[in-house]
């Protein structure tokens, strides 16, 4: 874990993933991790740090874009799982998104990659991202890379993240984040925030 970071809430977006039914139900119980993701979403409200929420589904017109080369998503796209407006595409109601968080919805791994994410960050001057939601081993992963390509300040909240393969969970978080990440658990991050580290005059770089 990395002690002592600051954020500047109107250069920091809490990233909340897949937190929808489909995904969820992949883990063993996921009331734990809901319960904490909802800590950490009041906590960067309360600090006026963006939320933004990024959520898997598809249209008819989704599936047909899907190439047979994909080797995750042609079974989705075959047994159109994920359909939009499906029970598997709803956030988890304990964390439903409020008035002033954006949702996106990506039709591939990635937070980036199917959306207009990072064109709504640069806008806003936001290049301090804080990750949570499911999987480790999927979204989590895709987005780290992917953030940190893009020099983005990648934070992961290390248990308001979660994956159906354990293993691989800690494999991710011990060794292989950390070379573009911090590592903060859910209840450092709501605390610095209420200490008031996220004053404006924190560091961000």
């Amino acid at each position: 874990m990395t002690d002592a970071i600051t954020f500047v809430p109107s250069r920091t977006a809490l990233l909340l993933m897949d937190v929808q039914a489909g995904i969820l139900g992949l883990l063993s119980d996921p009331s734990e991790l809901v319960q904490r993701a909802k800590q950490a979403k009041q906590a960067a409200t309360a600090a006026g740090i963006q939320v933004v929420y990024v959520r898997v589904a598809f249209t008819e017109e989704d599936y047909k874009g899907i190439s047979e080369n994909n080797k995750t998503f042609t079974p989705v796209a075959e047994n159109h799982l994920f359909a939009e407006g499906s029970p598997e595409t709803v956030i988890a109601p304990e964390i439903q998104p409020g008035p002033n968080d954006k949702v996106f919805t990506k039709t591939r791994t990635g937070a980036f990659s199917t959306t207009q994410l990072d064109d709504f960050l640069r806008e806003r001057g936001i290049d301090t991202l804080v990750l949570a939601g499911v999987s480790t081993t999927g979204v989590i992963l895709s987005t780290v890379r992917d953030a940190a390509d893009r020099d983005h300040r990648v934070i992961v909240l290390s248990d308001v993240c979660a994956d159906p393969d354990a293993a691989a969970h800690r494999t991710l978080l011990e060794s292989v984040f950390p070379s573009q990440a911090d590592l903060l658990d859910g209840k450092s991050f709501a605390d610095s925030l209420v200490a008031g580290h996220a004053d404006g005059v924190g560091s961000a770089e």
